[in-house]
């Protein structure tokens, strides 16, 4: 038997099969099954189940995306797993049963008929033959026993006929062995290893003998069945049928190759509505094409994958006027597809139609296939115009006040700070024995040592007291990070596109006067607007309502001529946008979406296609067919624009005090230490100059401090003879007690 189910597995091409068997029925093993076809490179996946577990058996096999099963279970529980395979909906063209009962056609398969489900069986009891015919007709005679055999069906069952063959094999051998032998009647104990002497002469008349049964011709050799055949059953929407045979010397023999090929496409034509729109529905150039074949787009892939799950044929039609269907409460009827749907003259509708309210109340539509919004569609802004003073650009205004505050307020410390620490005074000749110490660091000498380490240029000034040495080191590190930041971002600013938009998104759009803007008429985004609560959408209807001339259009086709002629921004939904926008570099989206809905497939109301197609649309979206119909017709048709979303994308912005601010609190703290070390500096060499002097400490203070905030010049006498009156604006003392050297001294200089 086995043989059988391989050479029809073959024939079907079967790679990948779910076996389902209970233990307690052996008429079908399963591994004599996996030997039988070991080799073929069979993918198998094996369940045991029992009545109770046949919804949790077929869930797992229909996850597991097997679509061809042998079904191995007692006849008796049959009608269970129909049950649970309906109540799973596993009963499409789609699937594919195949059981070992011989009595397949003696159950109730009217729930399977008309889906194109598959069923095929194999049927053991010959109908066709004489011997059938002459036993039915018997049967028929005893009318208690004979129907209560066949259990209420027009057919015998297997078993009895089975029964009924064994029973004339029996009596054929043992009139032949009577005749040729004489029997010897012989008691038997069950106990005793004894046997019926006779018994192997009666095993070889067995073998010999040959008849015409019930099921088939029947002959064996040693002990087995040889030369039989089996006829092959196969599901028809009008019954089980006969199409072909499997015999031990001919195998497989299909007589109705049409009953496996043919069954996905049903008689039943559906009459398929659409308008023309790119990329969903367009009409090929070819003018010889006829038929359906004139029509090539994403809904008609669409269209094309769910007639082959469902199984139905289609004719495409255009709708006469073009439009998708609104409501005109003038005239208070709709127009477009829905009008063709409500009048039934269409049984689907497949095109990018919005699902919406309104027409939701009149039509049926099915689970959307698409996802979308509506967005606004631009023209791509004109680049920003080169100014004069744009290298100032890559720092902000604030930025840049802050620099030079910070550049005045560091000089003018510096300069203090030098007055300050006694470390900044020196000797201008120390090879002379002078009393005259000189400052370096004047105002001007400040504000030139501050600027040239700023440009990164020096200014040949060296700063020798510890809080002068600070003040430049902190006022260096803030030049280092405010030069590399500047740098880094001119490159940016030289490089990046400015681009001036003037509109950012729909509540701009609404505020202004100067661009005109509209949607496509007849479709839901008209409505949208029309029927829109939102204070910013009513105000924008109003806009486009008065608008003379009119700003809606036709086509979306009119409606990107008018964006690209510019001053116009059209309102369209966010596919068509992306289809537009990636076909041409000029145009672009201007904001994000202002609503969410979704495409769906139109049926009249009411129409039983709509569940089926939508279990089709949301197994086509799990499989990602829907994605690859999408990448296919917006993505790689060969004429998308390669844009630089470089310079569209990324803006280069001035750097504020958020991104470098940092450094300023950096330079004040550094500043303040600086302060700190001064006044130490102040302090400590006041000290000392108080004990050469022999005066307090605080009159020393304060000495030096009004000789400091006096004293306006770089020179001044040494700190141990100090008289500030003597002080003069020409920034050199030279006091009257100065002793001059001898002639004849002389002093030796060592240069090392």
């Amino acid at each position: 038997m086995n043989i059988a189910y391989k050479d029809l597995m073959l024939f079907l091409n079967w790679t990948k099969v779910a076996i389902i068997y209970e233990e307690d029925y052996g008429l079908f093993k399963q591994q004599e099954l996996m030997k039988s076809i070991s080799g073929q490179r069979t993918e198998m996946y094996i369940r045991q189940a029992t009545p109770d577990t046949y919804r949790h058996v077929l869930r797992e096999i229909r996850q597991k995306e097997f679509y061809k099963l042998i079904i191995d279970t007692n006849p008796r529980n049959v009608n269970k797993l129909f049950r649970a395979i309906l109540q799973l909906q596993m009963n499409d063209y789609r699937y594919h049963y195949m059981f070992t009962t011989f009595d397949i056609e003696t159950f109730d398969l009217e729930d399977f008929k008309y889906n194109g489900v598959n069923i095929t069986a194999f049927r053991l009891v010959n109908v066709d033959s004489y011997r059938y015919t002459e036993v039915m007709e018997q049967m028929m005679e005893f009318k208690l026993t004979g129907n209560d055999i066949l259990d209420g069906t027009t057919s015998i069952q297997t078993m009895p006929s089975l029964m009924f063959d064994s029973v004339y094999t029996l009596a054929a051998a043992l009139t032949e062995f009577g005749d040729s032998h004489s029997i010897l009647n012989q008691n038997l104990s069950c106990d005793a290893e004894g046997s019926w002497s006779d018994g192997p002469n009666l095993y070889k008349f067995i073998n010999s003998v040959t008849m015409n049964g019930l099921t088939g011709k029947v002959e064996f050799e040693e002990g087995k069945r040889k030369n039989f055949k089996m006829d092959l059953l196969k599901l028809k929407r009008e019954n089980i049928e006969k199409v072909g045979f499997w015999s031990t010397k001919d195998g497989i023999n299909i007589t109705d190759t049409a009953a496996f090929y043919d069954t996905n496409i049903t008689n039943i034509t559906l009459v398929v509505m659409t308008r023309q729109e790119k990329p969903y529905v367009m009409v090929k150039d070819d003018k010889n094409l006829t038929g359906n074949a004139r029509f090539e787009g994403f809904c008609i892939d669409l269209l094309r994958s769910i007639a082959h799950q469902v199984g139905f044929q289609y004719r495409i039609e255009l709708v006469p006027d073009s439009m998708y269907g609104v409501y005109d409460h003038e005239k208070q009827s709709w127009n477009g597809i829905v009008k063709e749907l409500m009048e039934r003259r269409a049984d689907l509708a497949v095109a990018s139609m919005t699902i919406n309210y309104a027409r939701e109340s009149v039509i049926d539509f099915t689970k959307p296939f698409m996802n979308l919004g509506i967005g606004i569609l631009f023209k791509v802004p004109t680049s920003q115009p080169t100014r004069l003073f744009s290298f100032m650009n890559p720092l902000a205004v604030e930025i840049w006040l802050y620099v030079l505050a910070a550049y005045m307020m560091v000089s003018f410390t510096l300069f203090v700070m030098a007055r300050f620490s006694p470390y900044e005074w020196n000797n201008p000749n120390p090879c002379e024995d002078s009393d005259i110490i000189e400052n370096q660091f004047s105002v001007s000498n400040s504000f030139w040592f501050i600027t040239g380490t700023f440009l990164r240029q020096g200014s040949g000034l060296n700063p020798k007291a510890t809080s002068t040495r600070i003040v430049g080191g902190i006022w260096w590190f803030f030049t280092l990070i405010i030069i590399s930041s500047y740098t880094a971002n001119l490159a940016a600013f030289l490089t990046v596109e400015r681009m001036i938009t003037p509109i950012e998104s729909a509540s701009d759009l609404a505020d202004q006067m100067d661009i005109q803007y509209g949607t496509l008429e007849s479709g839901s985004t008209q409505t949208f607007f029309r029927d829109s609560k939102i204070a910013i959408y009513q105000k924008m209807w109003r806009y486009m309502e008065s608008k003379k001339p009119s700003v809606f259009v036709k086509t979306y086709e009119e409606g990107i001529k008018r964006v690209m002629e510019g001053n116009y921004a059209f309102l369209m939904e966010s596919t068509m946008l992306d289809y537009a926008v990636q076909r041409d570099c000029n145009l672009t989206q201007i904001g994000g979406l202002l609503d969410s809905k979704g495409y769906g497939i139109a049926t009249p109301k009411g129409s039983h296609w709509r569940d089926t197609i939508s279990l089709a649309i949301l197994e086509l979206q799990e499989k990602g067919v829907i994605q690859i119909l999408y990448d296919k017709w917006w993505k790689n048709t060969g004429d998308v624009c390669n844009r630089d979303d470089k310079s569209k994308e990324s803006k280069a912005n001035a750097l504020g005090v958020e991104n470098i601010g940092g450094v300023f609190v950096v330079l004040l703290c550094g500043l303040a230490l600086a302060v700190v070390v001064a006044i130490l500096e102040f302090c400590w060499n006041s000290k000392k100059n108080s004990q050469v002097d022999r005066q307090s400490l605080c009159s020393e203070m304060a000495e030096e401090l009004r000789f400091a905030m006096h004293c306006h010049g770089s020179k001044q006498r040494p700190a141990l003879k100090r008289t500030c009156h003597k002080c003069v604006p020409s920034s050199t003392y030279v006091p009257a007690d100065v002793i001059a050297l001898p002639e004849k001294h002389s002093v030796n200089y060592n240069y090392h």
